[in-house]
């Protein structure tokens, strides 16, 4: 009799992994642990994840990311293209009085906001082509190097769902489950994300109003400061690995640069911390002295040629759209 519980109960739970979804590995663990943490019903959710597709495009596309992929000169044409130039003064023309409210409330220059909507999704044009459960089931069982980030990044997805009474099914995203105008990720989105027109819903889909107050929030939360310039042209004489290996968090005295032999001379007064940044042109090394904004740029995404390719999406936006007033 005892062997005939054992074995009923092993054939139970192979169903029910089964029924789960047997290409995600571990999937059944995860489904207790959202039933014991957050009160989530287990067959809901086993029904739930029966319609996942794992996706190998994910997996490829995560593997080749083109901030590891290319050099910053080739890096730079995705993004400082006429057609997101033009978008984005076309986007501040449209939006001009959310942009100004988002600077004055948040001190984030509306150029800034603009170039990162133009860098991540087109000013809403490609907000992704993969459905948010299918890219944070693949990568969370799927993609060993970073499992555990993506698996924390579903729970916040399932948890959002419920808060804002939204499908599971139905968010489309990018392969690593980014979401929206902006591309939040889903525990940015808990805790960045703001209802800015005040109409009791925080949406980042579809809501311009939204994804410009919620970019300004996320940067002046992760210490923006409003008036501070962000990027300096500099050069060097002599090797500086050991400044660049520093890494992007300002934590350079301008003395340590000096006696490294880099010019500091277009830097304005003050004493503040600085990070050395190195980019790659076709015919050598740039470098460049961050300060903290161009540091809360990163954070968005963690790569010095996106902050860069903000910048200077930023810069040319700002410049076309002074002459277009």
């Amino acid at each position: 009799m005892k062997s005939l519980l054992i074995i009923t109960a092993l054939i139970l739970v192979t169903v029910d992994t089964a029924y789960a979804n047997p290409e995600l590995p571990e999937l059944p663990i995860f489904i207790d642990q959202m039933h014991q943490k957050h009160g989530f019903d287990n067959n809901k959710l086993t029904e739930v994840f029966a319609k996942v597709k794992v996706k190998e495009s994910i997996l490829e596309a995560i593997a080749r990311p083109a901030e590891k992929s290319k050099p910053w000169y080739d890096y730079r044409k995705i993004f400082i293209t006429e057609k997101r130039i033009n978008g984005g003064v076309k986007f501040w023309q449209q939006h001009a009085e959310t942009l100004d409210k988002a600077e004055q409330q948040y001190g984030v220059p509306a150029e800034i906001i603009i170039a990162i909507l133009g860098v991540e999704t087109r000013y809403g044009d490609n907000v992704g082509r993969y459905r948010v459960l299918d890219a944070l089931s693949t990568l969370a069982f799927r993609y060993p190097p970073r499992s555990p980030f993506f698996r924390s990044e579903l729970e916040h997805f399932l948890l959002l769902t419920r808060e804002e009474q939204i499908s599971v099914l139905d968010p489309i995203g990018s392969y690593a489950g980014a979401m929206g105008l902006g591309q939040f990720m889903p525990s940015s989105y808990r805790s960045y994300a703001v209802d800015f027109d005040q109409d009791g819903k925080r949406d980042i889909w579809t809501n311009p109003a939204d994804a410009i107050g919620s970019i300004a929030n996320y940067l002046k939360r992760h210490g923006w400061v409003a008036g501070e310039s962000i990027v300096h042209k500099t050069s060097i004489v002599g090797p500086a690995v050991t400044l660049i290996a520093k890494g992007m968090k300002p934590s350079i005295s301008r003395q340590e640069l000096i006696s490294a032999g880099i010019d500091v001379e277009n830097l304005p007064e003050g004493i503040y911390p600085l990070a050395l940044i190195e980019l790659t042109q076709e015919n050598g090394e740039e470098y460049w002295l961050a300060r903290q904004n161009f540091y809360s740029i990163t954070r968005y995404n963690h790569s010095r040629m996106y902050a860069m390719a903000v910048i200077q999406l930023a810069e040319v936006i700002r410049e076309l759209y002074g002459k277009s007033l």
